[in-house]
């Protein structure tokens, strides 16, 4: 671009340099010349200084003038519009003039600006440029007191809309040097104060130096928060702990300050730390295995074993939240940040205190805490246990399960067997409370007597009956029925049942008492020998199938046995379920108190008694043949061809009955 210079330059010049009065151009050329060509170059002069504009936006309008001069007098360098060329000195000096004229801006740009007049609603600003801007005075609620000839830091939004307004910006600018700030406070870890604006979902929102960050509610505190309400409104510290570089979003924590000073104040402990210091703790939660304990920045574990000396289901039974108690230091392991505590062993163990009244012999009462397969503890005072055999619970022989005598929490008086306050072990008994039945068994359970009891357990080969409390006695199986032939007893009883029984024997020293029931009436089976003899033929009906036969319901409610070969009809069929039929006895064993029959053998046997009559019939008449032909030899002394005729039919007749014989 070709930069001209105009008689007027240095008029230019002067007049941003000073402010002075813009002096005419001057030429080489005659006074009355001079004055057209100098009016039109005062107006340019003017309206640059009022809008400031590239000298190719508003040329200089020159009236060209032609002079006639003699040729020593002319000059060169100016041509016929009466314009010369700036030399490159001149014109980089103008332009720098020109330039400062002007301030340079641009959109997004901070910049300190002049407060030049105050509205109701609204503050003027000053930035040196072309025009004010206005900004809400919304954007300055914190400065109370904004007046005129304040200086504000405020950002350029739009230096011109389609109205040529300028936008300015207070609340932006604070926000871009709120991020500047929160971005360095991330990289170096300092604490920034900031003050909680509201509740959102999930945390709350905390103003930093006039910008909105996120406060997750996990880290609001070291201890789980649900009422955010109570955060609102207060001025609080925090630490940047993640930003967010593309949507200009950050996030703080409380809780790490607090984690911080907790990590200082556990590092202080630690290093004071000793076995069988006590410390003083706040309970911060409870668990189903014990509860963890704030000893002041750093955390303990009280196991549910050493909060008490007595047993406890759960640590809340003595313990609550929030509680404060004296603990000591059972063992610490630094490396991996664990404390334990006890809080029973501020306390002498109860064994090393026990009550002088409490020895051998002696009558003592507890609560059931434990129970196990061979018996059940009973806790006489917190710490103090003393077991409960199964042995003792009952005089009875009859084994007894504990987990169906006993239930928790349930108390007995029991009598003290062994106390040994070395091991800390105790041994109690509750049937010896009571007298020995079994010292006058013969005389209230003679042999012979009858009596009526309670089931109390069935096995595969007995009952198990109680008579009173500690005598008892088992029926064996095949005590139960003379009759009935049981798979098991409980076909027969159920537990709970009253059972007659008679006493069959009595065994003093192993206390077991024999017991039948059947003997309580005489033995049928000596009646039924001779009404189900062998041979005998009886209607009985198939009551059950098993592999090997099945079972048939017999008269008198007696039940025989049927092998399965015994069961097939003439038919070939097999009598079924529910089928009545005829059946014979094949044996009959007393002893044993067996019938074994037959059905098969009523027509297998029908078939032989055919048999022999029909054989029987043959060999008459054989015999009559025979007889006939002797008859006939005897009064014949010479056969003719006719006799010969008949002795051969009769002889085929014989031959005949001999062979149907052999088939």
């Amino acid at each position: 671009m070709n930069i001209y210079k105009h008689l007027n330059a240095d008029a230019q010049e002067n007049s941003a340099a000073d402010n002075a009065e813009v002096p005419t151009a001057t030429t080489n050329v005659p006074a009355e010349t001079v004055a057209e060509v100098t009016a039109p170059v005062i107006e340019v002069a003017e309206v640059a200084a009022e809008a400031p504009v590239a000298v190719e936006e508003a040329p200089v309008v020159v009236k060209e003038v032609y002079i006639e001069t003699p040729h020593d007098e002319f000059d060169w360098s100016v041509d016929k519009r009466n314009i010369s060329y700036y030399s490159e000195a001149d014109r980089m000096k103008y332009e720098k003039v020109y330039e400062d004229t002007f301030v340079q801006i641009e959109d997004g740009q901070i910049l300190d600006g002049d407060v030049v007049g105050v509205t109701a609603t609204d503050a003027v600003i000053n930035i040196g440029f072309k025009s004010d801007g206005l900004i809400s005075l919304n954007e300055f609620r914190d400065m109370a007191n904004l007046k005129t000839g304040d200086i504000v830091e405020v950002m350029v939004l739009e230096k011109e809309d389609k109205n040529g307004n300028l936008h300015l910006s207070r609340k932006s600018a604070r926000i871009y040097r709120a991020w500047q700030r929160i971005v360095e406070l991330h990289k170096t870890g300092e604490i920034v104060t900031g003050t909680v604006t509201s509740k959102t979902k999930g945390g709350l929102i905390v103003d930093v130096n006039g910008m909105e960050t996120f406060l997750p509610g996990s880290q609001i505190d070291v201890k789980p928060v649900t009422d955010y309400d109570q955060f609102v409104g207060k001025t609080m510290e925090f630490k940047v702990v993640k930003i967010n570089e593309t949507i200009k979003n950050a996030v703080v924590s409380h809780k790490a300050l607090i984690e911080s000073d907790i990590e200082a104040q556990r590092v202080e402990i630690m290093s004071k730390l000793e076995k069988g210091q006590v410390l003083e703790g706040v309970v911060k939660n409870i668990t189903d295995f014990g509860a963890f304990m704030d000893l002041g920045g750093l955390d303990g574990l009280l196991y549910i074993t050493d909060i008490s000396w007595g047993r406890i289901t759960h640590p809340t039974e003595v313990l609550k939240l929030d509680q404060k108690l004296q603990v000591v230091v059972l063992d610490f392991d630094d490396d991996k940040k664990r404390i334990s505590l006890g809080l029973k062993q501020l306390t002498p163990h109860p064994w090393d205190v026990l009550p002088v009244e409490l020895s051998e012999g002696g009558i003592v009462k507890g609560k059931v805490v434990n129970i196990e397969d061979y018996g059940a503890f009973l806790e006489i005072t917190p710490g103090v246990e003393g077991l409960v055999h199964v042995s003792e619970i009952t005089w009875a022989n009859a084994p007894i399960n504990a987990k169906e005598f006993f239930k928790l929490n349930d108390e007995y008086e029991a009598k003290v067997v062994t106390l040994d306050k070395d091991t800390r072990k105790m041994s109690l008994s509750i049937k010896q409370m009571t007298e020995d039945p079994w010292s006058t068994i013969e005389t209230k359970f003679p042999e012979g007597s009858r009596h009526t009891g309670v089931v109390k357990n069935i096995t595969s080969y007995g009952v198990f009956v109680e008579l009173e409390t500690g005598i008892g006695g088992m029926v064996h199986i095949s005590d139960l029925s003379w009759l009935k032939r049981l798979n098991h007893p409980s076909e027969y009883v159920k537990v709970g049942h009253n059972l007659e029984i008679v006493i069959l024997s009595i065994d003093k020293d192993n206390r077991k008492l024999q017991l039948g029931h059947k003997q309580l009436e005489e033995d049928p089976w000596t009646a039924l020998e001779e009404t189900f003899a062998e041979g005998t033929i009886h209607e009985a009906t198939v009551v059950k199938k098993e592999d090997r036969g099945a079972m048939v319901q017999l008269s008198y409610g007696i039940e025989g046995f049927v092998p399965n070969r015994h069961l097939f009809k003439e038919d070939g069929k097999q009598v079924v379920v529910d089928e009545a039929a005829q059946f014979m006895v094949i044996e009959f064993d007393r002893n044993d108190k067996r019938i074994v029959l037959s059905h098969t053998r009523l027509w297998e046997q029908v078939q032989v008694q055919a048999e022999q009559s029909a054989k029987k019939e043959a060999e008459v008449e054989n015999d009559k043949a025979k007889k006939a032909v002797k008859a006939i030899q005897a009064k014949v002394e010479k056969a003719t061809l006719g006799d010969l005729g008949a002795l051969a039919d009769i002889r085929a007749k014989l031959e005949g009955d001999a062979e149907a014989e052999k088939k």
